[in-house]
């Protein structure tokens, strides 16, 4: 049985700060995590999908997390996502989370040649959970990115015997039956966190009682009363405040997705993040307006 204590708050995905070059911009890390941490979050989930992990260096990854982790408090926690296509990689970016004491590590299956079964899976995110043995291990379960698309109810049945240390898993699909299905597994053992912002109200209905998202950076409080207006049982107030959610994200889809689209709501609202690197789209002041533009018409700013 695992004994680790379950996050029954919201976690942010954070953006990586980074210069017009496309260097790290570690110094405006400071200002992000005071913002986030008064927005009476639980943490962070660092770089992950939306922090462009995987298309930084090892030694730029490892600096990111040592910089986030010098704001990690008791009530603000800090996962580390150590994906890569590399086991080899991965734990060793592993073990830096764990010897530089990251609340939790978080680890996607590899994207270039996705392991199809259950047993390559598991045996990748072993490889990985050893280096950290001592800290507990999320899988980020998102196929839509990884393409790694294998039941998470047989993920779950052959990790716990071989990951000593596996908390849960980061769920970011709307396979809603298999969510509830692994939160439900072993009458609820391992930490599952919801990870799909635009239908956070379809896992709270499921039993999730905690997520890791992008929009948690500059709406949070929707979510928070959304969450609070379902414990409440006022279903009509949650879907309300769900429907902002939805159009917040239909912007983001407008302009390029949570990642493109994110980092630039994130310099709108004067967290510095620069550009996306060099692959993705950047965005210059006339898309900055258009975007700028569109929240305005849905309301975004009084939120």
């Amino acid at each position: 049985m695992s004994q680790n204590k379950k996050i029954t708050g919201f976690v942010a995905a954070p953006f990586t700060p980074m210069f017009e070059d496309g260097s790290l911009n570690l110094d405006a890390i400071s200002k992000y995590a005071d913002k986030l941490k008064g927005d009476g979050l639980a943490g962070v989930f660092i770089n992950g999908t939306t922090g462009e992990g995987m298309l930084m260096s090892l030694t730029e990854r490892k600096l990111v997390a040592e910089k986030w982790l010098e704001h990690q408090e008791d009530t603000f926690h800090v996962i580390v996502h150590v994906g890569s296509t590399s086991s080899v990689q991965s734990a060793e970016l592993a073990a830096h989370a764990q010897e530089n004491g990251a609340y939790a590590v978080g680890c996607m299956g590899p994207c270039f040649l996705p392991p199809s079964n259950t047993e390559d899976l598991v045996r990748f995110c072993e490889k990985v959970a050893q280096a950290c043995d001592n800290t507990p291990f999320y899988y980020y379960h998102m196929p839509a990115t990884s393409n790694v698309n294998v039941s998470m109810v047989e993920f779950l049945t052959l990790a716990q015997k071989r990951i000593s240390n596996l908390a849960g898993i980061k769920f970011t699909h709307n396979n809603l039956m298999e969510l509830r299905q692994c939160i439900q597994f072993n009458d609820g053992e391992f930490d599952i966190l919801h990870g799909y912002d635009e239908i956070l109200l379809s896992g709270l209905a499921m039993g999730a009682k905690g997520g890791v998202g992008s929009t948690y950076n500059y709406i949070p409080s929707v979510y928070l009363g959304l969450k609070e207006a379902f414990e409440n049982g006022d279903i009509k107030k949650a879907q309300e405040l769900q429907d902002i959610s939805i159009k917040v994200v239909e912007v983001l889809i407008k302009y390029g997705g949570g990642v493109i689209a994110g980092k630039a709501i994130m310099n709108l609202i004067g967290i510095e993040c620069g550009p996306c690197r060099a692959q993705l789209p950047f965005y210059g002041k006339s898309e900055l307006e258009a975007i700028d533009s569109d929240l305005k018409k849905i309301g975004f700013y009084d939120l």
